[in-house]
């Protein structure tokens, strides 16, 4: 009942900035927190950022200061803006959204996940 639709992941070069976005639709009533994760080779998936209907973010340490996360309400989107890019940052990145559908049910929703690869 809710789809969601990501994109902007790629190659980039050590020092370089990548946006990802995600667009939420389907039969929302509200959106109570998107957030982006990732997960590496080899590794668990880790909680890159988060971010509330009320604008209220959460960032793992490793990307406070480089990474920013921010939402469009009225178009069910978020952004994850990261610059300054590291060989560590490599990883697929997946869109989570959590809120009600128009039934009044909790959705908890992930995205197809993006690939992004920082390497020379």
């Amino acid at each position: 009942q809710v789809q969601l639709v990501e994109s902007g992941g790629g190659l980039v070069q050590p020092g370089g900035s990548l946006t990802l976005s995600c667009a939420a639709s389907g039969s929302i009533l509200s959106i109570m927190s998107m957030g982006w994760y990732r997960q590496a080779p080899g590794k668990q998936r880790e909680l890159v950022a988060s971010i509330t209907s009320g604008g209220r973010t959460n960032y793992a340490d490793s990307v406070k200061g480089r990474f920013t996360i921010s939402r469009d309400n009225a178009k069910n989107t978020v952004y994850l803006q990261m610059n300054s890019l590291k060989p560590e940052d490599t990883a697929v990145y997946s869109c989570n959204t959590m809120g009600r559908l128009l039934t009044g049910t909790r959705f908890d929703s992930w995205g197809q996940g993006t690939q992004v690869t920082v390497s020379s």
